[in-house]
């Protein structure tokens, strides 16, 4: 295969040598010719030493994600590889019988930068964050229906939210708009089409669970609900009370809906309200309290802002709480590390006047794999707090 080659300059080459699958432009010497975006590369030290093969992107600040290192080939069984041991992988996390939705491929956290695959039920929901991942997109599907021919219902690509100057989502294979889903047993209604992401937050499964050894007998309020997966798991521990708060009409509903399929008869608030107003008006009313926004800092500009408002928040949860309450709080932006994120919380702690004690730090899901030698990977933060007055 005679690909074009991205020239790294003298010692930038340490990086891909440990293994780490972006390569920056600030890195990059020079090309041997004109690349398109999208486009297979060679990833050549300053000497024209091979080093490895990606796709190569003409925006933002990584040139190339890398796919193979070393002597690895890229040819025509890479796909089926990749997804054979991913599918391994899941299946030793996973009972298909209690639990038949989770995330199947990471990107680099499963050797595939720029791509994430959902699971739901027999129905796969791809995402491409890179150019030459949109481009792959049909042979993948391929590869999905040649690998797993009798797991596979539906494939839809809903790349339009991280890639959208390349257009809109579509169906690769089948029809399915949605399906009800089991994760520990637990039902829940998943819609990819209209759904926010791929249609629902599987990161927080293990902790979901985590939730519910503490929730028997409390009166919970799940913020940020979006689909109520902490509230039903909640109700499914017996928590006393459970209340759902989301700014999002839509969302609202989406928790409703799945407390019915789960639990009909459970005393179920679902509130569309303002979460900060709604912690304000109801102070220590609930004694376990879940902050699971949405990622407040998309970017390294936001970082600050987004730090500031992670305060607030947890500021907010403090105070609400009543005493001996447990506060379950996260974060999902990247560009917070544990480390800040942990002084943060500790920062709202002092400020809230209240007595607060660790009990748990928490992290995405093994079905979220965090490739060694590429620690960015590692993006969802949380603690559990004990408080007291």
């Amino acid at each position: 295969m005679n690909l074009p080659t991205v020239i790294l300059k003298s010692g930038k080459e340490k990086s891909v040598l440990r293994q780490h699958p972006w390569v920056f432009s600030g890195a990059v010497y020079g090309v041997s010719r004109d690349i398109l975006d999208g486009e297979l590369v060679l990833v050549s030290d300053s000497k024209g030493n091979p080093l490895a093969t990606g796709y190569f992107s003409d925006k933002g600040s990584i040139v190339v994600r890398i796919l193979t290192f070393g002597d690895e080939v890229f040819d025509a069984t890479f796909w089926s590889k990749r997804l054979k041991a991913a599918w391994e992988l899941r299946m030793s996390l996973v009972d298909l019988e209690t639990t038949n939705a989770f995330r199947l491929i990471h990107g680099e956290g499963d050797g595939i930068p720029g791509l994430i695959i959902d699971y739901y039920n027999k129905n796969w929901v791809l995402q491409a964050h890179s150019t030459g991942i949109f481009l792959q997109l049909e042979t993948i599907a391929a590869a999905i229906q040649t690998n797993f021919e009798n797991n596979c219902t539906t494939i839809y690509s809903k790349s339009s939210n991280t890639l959208p100057t390349l257009g809109k989502d579509f169906f690769l294979f089948g029809t399915n708009t949605e399906t009800v889903a089991k994760e520990n047993t637990i039902l829940f209604a998943v819609n990819w089409v209209d759904g926010q992401k791929t249609g629902f937050f599987l990161d927080q499964r293990d902790n979901r669970k985590l939730l519910a050894e503490y929730a028997k007998g409390r009166k919970v309020l799940n913020t940020f609900c979006y689909t109520g997966g902490f509230s039903i798991y909640a109700m499914s521990a017996g928590a006393a009370l459970v209340t759902s708060v989301d700014i999002s009409e839509k969302a609202v509903d989406l928790a409703a809906k799945n407390s019915a399929l789960n639990f009909p008869n459970a005393i179920h608030n679902a509130v569309a309200a303002d979460v900060f107003q709604f912690l304000k008006e109801h102070n220590q009313m609930y004694d376990l309290i879940v902050l699971d926004p949405p990622a407040f800092a998309k970017s390294i500009k936001s970082k600050h802002t987004a730090t500031q408002a992670y305060k607030r928040l947890n500021i907010a949860g403090m105070k609400a709480l009543s005493n001996k309450g447990i506060l379950f709080t996260f974060s999902c932006s990247q560009v917070i590390d544990e480390t800040l994120f942990y002084n943060t919380v500790a920062a709202a702690a002092i400020e809230s006047g209240r007595k607060v004690r660790v009990l748990h730090k928490l992290t995405q899901g093994p079905d979220h794999p965090v490739n060694m030698f590429h620690p960015e990977g590692s993006y969802l933060k949380g603690l559990v707090l004990y408080l007291e007055e």
